[in-house]
């Protein structure tokens, strides 16, 4: 099938990078053409985004990376999730006149996790060094870059909140007290300095190129930067999403004694390929479970944007994702039964579920063993059934461009190099609306601790130490044994329904990237979000309306409640892949005009 699309598809041999802003995958980009690879590049991207699209990333936010190595041939992931503070407890929050975790302020907060895992990956894969993966962020820090009309929008939006509860963040983003124009230069010049402090410490100290790395680490989690957070939240008093004041729990030694973490990935096996994913730490196996589901369907069959596909796929989300609500959280912490999820025979049974008609049910599965963990979580359905208000600040959005932009989001990069290193990366957290600037470092902390439940005995319950379930969930998939492909999206509970009709699309209806992309896109937002207030609308689908009134009207006919939304709104996909012969492929969402693949 071949179709319009809105751009090419990039091909080439030397390398290819595909982010969420131009200005990343350019600076990636520009070091892979200095010999860099793909970890280097990824890196430096990283770092660029967390200055051009601060409504979405920030140097205190978390990273879930997904990568191959040519040299040592592993498929690995890196866990840049950092864990709650100690004092972190259910107890501590209720005190506190709690019911949830606020979607905002400083008691939401917990270890910054996507520093050390960029360095660890820098350290251990990459071969430019601290400077040269730092000096892209450090420049449009410094210097300015134009301000994306989304940036400019939310600070507005926030503007008079931030002037009376936060001043800190008005000063950072109303300089002087004037609200930045879209397009116009922005400089943050305490995080320039911050980034800058970092590197210049660093390479003082001295040592092989590793050794000036893991002395930047040090300096952000063991020197001025973890005594800064520490400061900030222990004499800050910030307004949050529970409409009162709350000093923050983080602290120095918390930070100290963490650090990201190699794990091996999850993965499934789907007609010829092998999809890889987090751990249930991350709502990743959720799109493992749905080709669980779909794998004896015919998908073949369906037309990539039929009323056939997108009600056959939806249907067996709902039931993965809530599988996700009942079992996921910190295998560290819960034992997670995921053998039991992606086995065939509890598939088998499952799937016999998607019939004809849209489902308004949430029906997780029972394991045996876990029938108590499945009434716990069940109870959890109802209060997300019933809690429908989003209170201003609070966490991530479904659908942020069309409700508020008041909530943050994340962003992504994909790169392959001329090797075979393959690096899929979704960084997230520590939006500008999320936390108030610690005005010495240029940046706030993250919310990520909002996903925990304040009630005991499930896999997602608030303790210390403890990963958040994340929906941060980035995608490497490989083919007939050969690393292929590696795609991923912004879109907090979304993330994994667009990944999935993309690699539906590519793997059985032979779409190249950009088609799969440009096609229009679609999700349920039927099982409880991920984020405060944690609300549920069971049967909701959201669907562009480009997909047609032929389509539109057979799915209202099959029962689903829709959510007609206008088109190229929904999804902020990104791909790229590598066939057998060396040729490399990448593309990026048209959506919100923002994302770009490149490569040669």
């Amino acid at each position: 099938m071949s179709m319009f699309t809105t751009r090419p598809e990039i091909l080439g041999t030397f390398g290819v990078i595909t982010s969420t802003h131009w200005l990343a995958s350019a600076a990636g980009m520009a070091l892979l053409e200095r010999g860099g690879n793909a970890f280097d590049a990824a890196v430096a991207a990283g770092f660029v985004l967390q200055v051009v699209e601060p409504h979405l990333v920030g140097p205190a936010g978390e990273v879930p990376i997904i990568f191959h190595s040519a040299k040592t041939g592993k498929t690995e992931v890196l866990c840049g999730q950092g864990v709650t503070p100690d004092a972190a407890t259910i107890e501590r929050y209720k005190q506190e006149g709690l019911d949830l975790v606020p979607g905002s302020g400083l008691l939401a907060a917990v270890v910054p996790g996507a520093f050390d895992a960029w360095m660890l990956m820098l350290r251990d894969h990459g071969s430019m060094s601290l400077r040269d993966a730092l000096e892209p962020a450090i420049y449009y820090a410094r210097t300015g870059h134009p301000m994306l009309p989304r940036v400019a929008n939310t600070i507005r939006d926030q503007a008079e909140f931030f002037k009376k509860e936060w001043p800190t963040s008005y000063a950072t983003w109303a300089r002087n007290g004037n609200l930045p124009q879209a397009h116009e230069l922005f400089v943050n010049e305490a995080l320039a300095k911050t980034y800058q402090r970092l590197v210049d410490e660093a390479e003082a100290k001295g040592g092989s190129r590793e050794k000036i790395i893991d002395h930047a680490r040090d300096g952000f989690y063991r020197g001025f930067v973890a005594q800064a957070i520490e400061d900030f939240c222990q004499n800050t008093e910030a307004m949050d999403t529970s409409g009162k004041r709350h000093k923050g729990i983080l602290t120095a030694d918390d930070m100290a004694r963490w650090s990201a973490t190699y794990e091996t990935p999850l993965s499934y096996d789907y007609h010829g390929w092998t999809v890889y994913k987090t751990g249930p730490w991350g709502q990743g196996p959720a799109l493992l479970q749905s080709l669980a589901l779909l794998k004896n369907s015919d998908i073949g069959a369906m037309g990539p944007d039929s009323a056939d596909f997108i009600h056959t796929v939806t249907e067996a989300m709902k039931l993965a994702y809530a599988d996700r609500e009942i079992y996921y959280g910190d295998p560290d912490f819960a034992d997670v039964p995921m053998k039991q999820l992606l086995s065939e025979d509890y598939n088998a049974q499952r799937r016999k579920l998607i019939g004809s008609a849209a489902s308004h049910e949430l029906r997780a599965g029972m394991i045996t063993d876990f029938e108590e963990q499945h009434a716990r979580g069940v109870a959890q359905f109802r209060y997300a059934e019933t809690n429908g208000n989003v209170a201003p600040g609070a966490g991530e959005p479904t659908m942020a461009h069309l409700r508020t932009e008041k909530r943050g989001d994340t962003v992504h990069v994909d790169v392959i190099d001329r090797w075979g290193n393959m690096v899929s990366a979704t960084p997230s957290g520590g939006w500008l609306q999320s936390s108030p600037v610690i005005p010495e470092l240029g940046f706030q902390l993250n919310t990520r601790a909002q996903m925990f439940w304040l009630e005991p005995d499930l896999p997602t319950s608030l303790a210390p130490r403890k990963r958040p379930r994340t929906t941060l969930t980035p995608s490497l998939a490989s083919y007939e044994g050969k690393p292929r492909l590696v795609f991923g999206t912004p879109g907090g509970d979304q993330q994994d329904q667009w990944q999935l009709i993309l690699f539906l699309r590519r793997v059985h209806h032979g779409l190249n990237l950009q088609e799969g992309i440009d096609l229009p896109l679609f999700h349920t937002m039927h099982f409880p979000s991920s984020f405060y207030p944690r609300e549920a609308i069971p049967g909701r689908l959201v669907i562009e309306k480009s997909i047609g009134e032929t389509v539109i009207n057979d799915l209202k006919t099959r029962g689903h409640d829709l959510e007609i939304v206008d088109e190229w709104t929904v999804g902020r996909l990104t791909a790229a892949e590598r066939e057998s012969n060396g040729l490399l492929r990448a593309a990026a969402t048209p959506r919100l005009m923002q994302a770009y693949a490149i490569g040669r």
